[in-house]
């Protein structure tokens, strides 16, 4: 017959062995999930390494990206923060050789790009980057990003807004290129693109620059390879993180591109001397 007192070991007993159990348990539900979020960390660092090295600020006369330089991380849901596009129609002209430089290098410029998500003005670096200055000037002045789609959104890596393609490809420009310009500018320190530079973008190879350009959201490390030509105002700096803020689609599987949830067209570019 068990005694009262081997009764108490035995339930003693019992009872350690559960508590075992469910120790050994949690410890391996614990390593389940720390192994789920290593793999997920690393996929979201080779994904940030692919954005960084892959060129992702190609543009004019080849794709700029392929898929494997696009963000890892699932595309967000927000809702588009934009209103329906002007009335009108993306203009195709192209040009053989750059514009004649017509602008005042000593005088004062400023762009404004009228969007479907609010204005965004821009103070341009003329006597530091003039030919990228005038070239802008020429073809806002010939309506050419006029109904143009800003066709990209990086959210990993690198955080800018690309805009300036009428194809909305990632590969279009206006027939001719500028040469890069101002790549030493007082504010790129580091390899670092603060939050409110707007760029030219390139192919990857020296004097490439056509229409496409970006806008920084967030403070970016890049190559100094990319011509600084402007810098975005306060307001503006709201409105472009109003977009960033919505997210980013997934990438598109025959260009590469990102493009921003928010519907993000430029109604109209002005280019005003002052």
């Amino acid at each position: 017959m068990v005694t009262q007192e081997q009764r108490k070991r035995q339930l003693a007993r019992e009872k350690f062995l559960r508590q075992q159990q469910r120790r050994t348990a949690a410890r391996r539900k614990a390593r389940m999930r720390n192994s789920v979020i290593a793999s997920v960390l690393g996929v979201v660092l080779v994904g940030s390494l692919a954005l960084y090295t892959s060129g992702v600020l190609k543009d004019d006369d080849k794709t700029n990206t392929s898929s494997e330089s696009t963000p890892s991380k699932e595309p967000s849901k927000a809702p588009d923060p934009c209103e329906k596009p002007a009335a009108g129609k993306v203009k195709t002209a192209t040009w053989k050789k750059e514009p004649a430089l017509t602008i005042d290098k000593s005088a004062t410029y400023s762009m404004e790009l009228a969007t479907t998500c609010g204005d965004i003005d821009i103070a341009l670096k003329t006597s530091a980057a003039p030919r990228t200055v005038n070239s802008f000037s020429f073809l806002a002045g010939k309506g050419y990003f006029d109904h143009t789609k800003c066709h990209r959104l990086t959210a990993e890596g690198i955080y800018v807004l690309q805009c300036g393609d009428p194809t909305g490809s990632g590969s279009g420009g206006p027939g001719y290129t500028i040469p890069d310009e101002n790549l030493k500018d007082k504010s790129l320190k580091s390899n670092i693109y603060p939050a409110g530079t707007v760029a030219m973008a390139n192919t990857g190879q020296p004097n490439s620059g056509g229409s496409q350009f970006f806008l920084v959201y967030q403070d970016s490390q890049l190559p100094p390879s990319y011509t600084p030509f402007g810098t975005v105002s306060e307001s503006g700096m709201k409105v472009l993180k109003k977009i960033a803020a919505a997210g980013a689609q997934a990438a598109d599987p025959t260009t590469g591109n990102t493009a921003p949830n928010a519907t993000v067209v430029i109604n109209k570019a002005t280019v005003t001397k002052s």
